[in-house]
């Protein structure tokens, strides 16, 4: 399925291309990237061109849903804006190493249900630390 914008015609539907639902989790993209890749790789379907084709689609699909920012720019004009929160209360997480804060690489709970804005989730993060106990807010792509 090719997509429209705009009148003229786009990349195609990323989720099409790997068999999932816009509402995919990471770890469910990750799973249909692979079960896809194993299958139409070139190597396995002698070196055909319609495998090498369907293998750069795979990969461009992948590229671009597997990162949170690329992905949000992919389902926002499409529509796709409902997004579920990667994280619930009570889940343990992860301050990423390439996060700003001085807490990065610790782990933590999320506190609080998130608070969706126009563009990523933001959760509150109970960190112990020294002994001591301190709750911050971090956004969706701090966290893993």
């Amino acid at each position: 399925m090719e997509v429209m914008v705009c009148g003229r015609q786009s990349e195609r539907d990323y989720y099409e291309v790997l068999g999932i639902a816009p509402d995919a989790s990471a770890e469910e993209i990750r799973r249909a990237y692979h079960r896809l890749a194993f299958q139409c790789h070139p190597d396995r379907n002698r070196k055909s061109e319609e495998a090498n084709k369907k293998m750069q689609e795979i990969n461009e699909a992948y590229a671009i849903l597997s990162d949170p920012i690329k992905r949000r720019e992919f389902d926002l004009p499409r529509g796709y804006s409902r997004r579920v929160p990667k994280f619930k209360k009570g889940s343990k997480v992860k301050i990423s190493v390439n996060s700003p804060s001085p807490y990065r690489g610790q782990t933590g709970v999320v506190d609080k249900e998130p608070v969706n804005d126009a563009f990523r989730f933001w959760y509150m993060v109970r960190i112990e630390s020294k002994g001591l106990t301190t709750a911050r807010r971090f956004a969706e792509e701090e966290l893993e």
